[in-house]
């Protein structure tokens, strides 16, 4: 074993350029996200687009995301996670670029699905990446980096529509990212890959090296050989899809589906996409207030993000979620009496842009940070990318629903009706949490295995990690 030493900061420069790089690319995703909420307003003018219409231009960039997130896991496998994201960022760069040059909506249309494919790789992947390269003790912290990302990449898109909402220049607010996703491809170009991605290839001395560099507290040869025995014993089974829906993984891999439809069916990205429409129907009127409000929840929504991050090692993944979809819940209830009102003005008004603030900033502290820690945790290295793939899979199918059936149903059905909808559906994934969500805090990832293989659960007590303290410093500094 080599000696025990405290880490000095120069020995996680690799991991925290990782955890870094990630994170940036979930800026990319984020900010495209948020752009075409403002961005709809004006080019459904200057299209003449009807609802459904407004509809397609959103949900065509979630089915080329689904297939994005399908192919993901093989591609992510096949290439590498760092390489299948330099060619996310690079593609995204392009797609992205002339999107905001397109002549009519077909053109616009066919870049924003091409512009999907690269996403849905991109959330199997960077998740991967990050999760792969940290060490237990900050594992969720450090996965949940990327949602903190998304949120500032939507926090910042609204700010940029809000400061082009005069002028309608919708063309700069899709086009603006271009520039961004094609500078993190410098720095992708500098990093290794992961080490579980080097023993998968038999590559174990590049995975001796990098375990040195990410975290330099562990014996690295020792946690080479147990990931090297781990993947020789699931490669004795059978492999591939079939694998996930066969024991012991039957459980798990239902777990993942069902944690990733609930994620978007309960109504986050309607507020996402739709959020200057949202607002007139509370009452808010000019370009002003239907740009700026949605900023202000999204700065809400990044502080909740943020303390997620700080608190998801110390109190556990369960808590976190729990606390999350239990204040959607509340958020949706009030939602819906206030929009039950004869008429929306004065102090409604508000208490229903109150709800809605909490509902945005509940989801990225629950859903939001928890889906990629359990998309990158709940299986073992050789299913781990299509475990990935099938969560997100399931979650953009949900969001497709969302993006494409939400200004028809808010238009037929009301906005009373619509949002005592999402509330029922955000009790079921209540109750689906607490039925079905492990713990994993202070797992590693070659242990939760076990888990499952003991119908849902735990075997042995988690192995000691640093203090709390020290890994919320750890999270601070970026170490890992």
């Amino acid at each position: 074993m080599p000696p025990t030493r405290p880490p000095h900061v120069s020995a996680y420069r690799t991991g925290r350029m990782i955890a870094l790089t990630g994170a940036l690319v979930g800026v990319i995703y984020g900010y495209d996200t948020g752009s075409v909420s403002g961005a709809l307003v004006f080019l459904s003018k200057d299209f003449q687009l009807s609802s459904a219409e407004q509809g397609l231009v959103n949900s065509v960039l979630v089915v080329g995301s689904v297939l994005g997130a399908v192919l993901g896991g093989r591609v992510a496998d096949a290439l590498g996670r760092r390489k299948t994201m330099v060619m996310v960022a690079a593609s995204y760069a392009v797609f992205v670029a002339l999107s905001a040059f397109a002549p009519n909506v077909t053109v616009l249309d066919t870049m924003r699905f091409l512009l999907g494919v690269a996403i849905g790789l991109c959330i199997v992947a960077a998740p991967l990446y990050i999760a792969e390269s940290t060490p237990a003790r900050i594992r969720g912290a450090a996965t949940a980096t990327y949602q903190v990302a998304c949120v500032a990449g939507i926090t910042i898109t609204y700010f940029v529509n809000w400061g082009l909402a005069d002028g309608g220049h919708w063309r700069w607010m899709l086009g603006l990212s271009a520039v961004p996703a094609a500078l993190i491809v410098i720095p992708l170009l500098l990093l290794p890959d992961t080490p579980r991605w080097y023993v998968l290839k038999g590559r174990d001395e590049e995975a001796v090296r990098v375990l040195r560099l990410v975290d330099p507290d562990v014996d690295a040869e020792a946690e080479t050989r147990a990931i090297a025995a781990q993947i020789r014993q699931e490669r004795g089974g059978h492999g591939g899809l079939a694998a996930m829906f066969r024991p012991p993984y039957t459980r798990a891999t239902l777990f993942v589906l069902a944690l990733g439809f609930f994620c978007q069916i309960t109504g986050i990205n309607a507020v996402t996409y739709y959020s200057p429409e949202i607002f007139q129907k509370m009452g808010f009127t000019g370009s002003g207030q239907s740009f700026l409000l949605p900023s202000i929840v999204e700065l809400a929504s990044l502080a909740a993000t943020v303390l997620a991050l700080f608190i998801i090692d110390r109190f556990g993944r369960r808590v976190v979620l729990f606390s999350g979809i239990g204040t959607m819940l509340g958020s949706l209830v009030v939602l819906t009496a206030v929009f039950g009102l004869t008429s929306l003005r004065g102090a409604a008004t508000w208490i229903g842009f109150a709800a809605l603030l909490l509902f945005t900033a509940a989801f990225n502290f629950g859903f939001g940070s928890l889906i990629w820690v359990y998309a990158s945790e709940a299986f073992p290295s050789r299913l781990r990318s299509m475990g990935a793939s099938a969560m997100l899979t399931a979650d953009l199918v949900a969001n497709f629903l969302i993006a494409q059936f939400f200004p028809s149903v808010i238009d037929r059905a009301g906005p009373t009706w619509t949002f005592a909808g999402f509330a029922v559906l955000a009790l079921l994934a209540i109750v689906f949490v607490a039925r079905m969500a492990p713990e994993t805090k202070g797992r590693r990832l070659e242990e939760i295995q076990s888990y499952w293989q003991n119908g849902g659960r735990w075997v042995s007590a988690p192995r000691p990690t640093a203090a709390p303290a020290a890994a919320v410093g750890a999270a601070r500094r970026g170490d890992g």
